[in-house]
């Protein structure tokens, strides 16, 4: 019960302090907290199109989500999912030009795995050069994200540029049988039921299954692994490949649904935001789908913060940055045997009086 308590407990406190913060932050700028706390859940939650917005936002949150908290549960901080998502997305819109696809859904599908493929090898190159030559996975995997990025923007604006393409250098769209349609009608695509079914089948793999077992052993105790026979580098790579994977579906998902083709456009930061998503959930699976729809209404309610209020549409930005850092302050707080700290602010106790064989005191 303590344990659930404080899972739950420190990033709901931790989130509360970030708006406290937030509020004084635009405070500052003559706005007053309490209107812009309103609008913030008005903009998220309010109405149905509100909600489209942020369950559309949520989508690929979800996965990109998964590619720090799988590679976590193996020990693994992997940062560089924006890389793995920008990639997927260009292997989506380039697999068309390079080769006919059949149309309708197994195109879509093959499309989307060429996405996916595309993220786990690319997250996949950072857990190798942490196993085989000992290189900080946070930062290999952080600087291999601005090589992607350098590698998307120039083949979107080079040899992949489609020449009617002027002033936002795209891809050639994807045909109209490749694109992911929304659900009964509505602006929230396939995608959002795509990461609810990643988010649970992962979860059920690291739960229930004897290879989410040894990846949680790999991640609690490496030598441990190791002396009882474990293949933790085989280990680390399938839980890297698999993060990879659903980064790299999440782009090719914005391109095949949003997007239609490969443009600076899905370079939005949904990698970085992920990361908080991931660190709230405890890099849990399944409490990832609710962190993913809070954070997804946050950026659906930026542009009403802007018309209502005048503050930035980025300024939301502001608002997840402060969350991060709260966040991660209040992983301090998680180790405090707070029972003792207690008795320490209390004083001593006082002993009981000593009572003779008739109950008065001696």
């Amino acid at each position: 019960m303590r344990q659930l308590f404080v899972d739950l407990g420190l990033p709901l406190c931790a989130l509360l302090a970030a708006l406290v913060l937030f509020g004084g932050f635009v405070a500052v700028g003559g706005v007053d907290p309490l209107e812009m706390v309103t609008l913030l859940f008005r903009g998220a939650f309010g109405d149905w199109f509100s909600w489209q917005n942020t369950l559309q936002r949520a989508a690929p949150l979800m996965l990109t989500a998964l590619c720090v908290a799988l590679p976590a549960r193996a020990g693994l901080i992997v940062i560089g999912g924006e890389g793995a998502l920008v990639l997927g997305g260009l292997a989506c819109a380039a697999l068309p030009l390079l080769m006919p696809l059949p149309s309708g859904l197994p195109g879509i599908v093959l499309a989307c795995l060429t996405g996916a493929l595309a993220g786990a090898l690319w997250i996949m190159l950072a857990g190798a050069l942490r196993q085989w030559r000992g290189i900080n996975e946070t930062i290999s995997s952080l600087l291999l994200a601005y090589i992607a990025i350098g590698l998307f923007k120039h083949l979107v604006e080079g040899p992949l540029r489609d020449p009617g393409s002027l002033n936002k250098p795209s891809t050639p769209a994807l045909a109209e049988s490749l694109r992911i349609g929304g659900i009964g009608g509505s602006d929230v695509h396939w995608g959002l039921v795509i990461g609810v079914i990643a988010c649970m089948l992962l979860g059920l793999l690291l739960r229930s299954t004897t290879w989410g077992f040894a990846i949680r052993v790999t991640g609690g105790n490496p030598r441990a692994a190791q002396l009882v026979g474990l293949p933790v580098s085989g280990l680390v790579l399938l839980a890297c490949g698999l993060g990879g994977a659903c980064a790299g579906l999440a782009g090719a998902i914005e391109v095949a649904a949003i997007h239609t083709s490969a443009n600076a456009s899905l370079i939005v930061g949904y990698g970085y935001a992920g990361i908080l998503v991931a660190f709230i959930a405890r890099h849990h699976p399944l409490a990832i789908i609710p962190v993913a729809i809070l954070f997804g209404g946050f950026g659906a309610a930026g542009s009403l913060l802007q018309r209502r209020l005048g503050l930035p549409d980025a300024s939301v930005l502001v608002l997840q940055g402060i969350a991060f850092v709260l966040i991660l302050a209040s992983e301090a707080l998680r180790d405090v045997r707070w029972h003792s700290l207690w008795q320490r602010l209390r004083g001593p106790a006082r002993p009981a009086p000593h009572h003779g064989s008739e109950g008065r005191p001696a």
